[in-house]
């Protein structure tokens, strides 16, 4: 009994060759209509197929720039690119989702395509014209901990090596390089170089950040590269230099429009860490300044009138007892107040029986003294 299994023939379209039909209809006329239609279906699929396929590759390219915007983002603390990454991760959850739906719409595609009937057309197809490549097996999601543990411990053992290829300029050299060092190729080199230019802008050194941006970008169409092509980006980053080297305008132009928006981007994120290190070192510089009583003695100084300022500014009691003296009571008694608890005023209190006491005793002094020297 034969072992082989003839039903795959069942389904066999090859009308063309068929000779079972009327005596009045025109055979070679029939044949070639039936043809025509078959052929019209299969360019209608596969047109389907094509359009699936770039849907698919387009919701990809927009999830992964979605990544590199979080991963961009991660790097800030501030309120505003919290409030961005945060609409970045919903974008990201949201690509994803029309990922999985394109991918099982492809694959629903691709079980309507091996049910269809064989023909004259598709029997005879080239049976090894393709290429196989290794595909880099996904890897099971890394928590916040572990990731940040593994770029750790990734810097600590290559990050001379990573400042080493962030000066590199020419393709050459920078191919070369990472032939010998192919380990730098990955998402951990991507990141330091990203913190690099911005640790530069800060620094004011615009030139080097330039510089390290462009190696940044670089790294980042590898990576992409690879993702598009499912393989470890070690695997193709010598494909990404030999199209860059013959690219054409199109393809340099979008490496050149990447590049000038990423530098736009390192120039904001540095603005914002100089911001956040003003303020931190100014409110450094308050707590520093607070006196006795917690107030600062430049905003008390500020909302003082000016005749008050004056008396400090030329730091004449004589002229602050005559001011304080033609003052409303109660008013003068909260200025004089807020001098003392910021430090403005030290008060040669005549009292130990508590703070409203002291202001009291303080405020006096200060009041009567123009007074007894009127009576002298």
């Amino acid at each position: 009994m034969s072992r082989i299994d003839y039903s795959v023939w069942d389904h066999i379209e090859v009308s063309d060759d068929e000779d079972d039909t009327h005596p009045n209809i025109d055979t070679p006329s029939l044949f070639r209509w039936r043809h025509q239609a078959r052929v019209e279906r299969m360019e209608d699929f596969e047109k389907k197929s094509e359009e699936m396929n770039k849907a698919l590759g387009e919701c990809r390219r927009k999830l992964a720039e979605a990544q590199k915007k979080i991963q961009e983002l991660s790097i800030s603390s501030t309120d505003d690119a919290k409030a961005e990454l945060s609409k970045a991760q919903a974008e990201e959850k949201k690509l994803k989702k029309e990922e999985r739906d394109w991918e099982k719409k492809s694959a629903e595609l691709s079980r309507e395509e091996k049910k269809m009937p064989w023909n004259v057309d598709t029997l005879s197809k080239e049976g090894f014209s393709k290429s196989v490549v290794n595909v880099k097996p996904d890897s099971a999601d890394e928590t916040e901990e572990e990731k940040e543990h593994k770029h750790k411990t990734f810097v600590e053992k290559y990050e001379k090596q990573i400042k080493h290829f962030g000066m590199m300029r020419r393709w050459d050299d920078s191919q070369k390089y990472l032939s010998d060092n192919s380990d730098l190729v990955c998402e951990e080199t991507a990141n330091y170089l990203v913190i690099m230019c911005i640790d530069l802008e800060v620094e004011e050194k615009h030139s080097l950040m330039e510089q390290v941006a462009h190696q940044t970008i670089v790294m980042q169409f590898i990576l992409e590269l690879a993702k598009s092509l499912k393989v470890d980006p070690r695997g193709c980053f010598r494909q990404f230099f030999a199209k860059i080297k013959t690219a054409d305008q199109q393809y340099q132009d979008a490496f050149n429009d990447e590049l000038e928006s990423f530098k736009e981007r390192v120039r904001g994120r540095a603005k914002i860490r100089i911001e956040k290190a003003m303020k931190e070192y100014e409110e450094e510089e308050r707590q520093k300044r607070l006196g006795p009583g917690g107030l600062d003695p430049v905003e008390v100084y500020e909302s003082l009138p000016a005749e008050m300022q004056k008396c400090f500014d030329d730091k004449d009691i004589q002229m602050l007892q005559e001011v304080i003296s033609k003052m409303d009571p109660t008013e003068a008694k909260v200025h004089m107040k807020k001098c003392i608890e910021s430090g403005l005023w030290v008060p040669n209190s005549k009292t130990d029986d508590g703070d409203e006491k002291e202001e009291d005793a303080t405020y006096e002094e200060v009041k009567q003294e123009p007074e007894e020297t009127k009576k002298e």
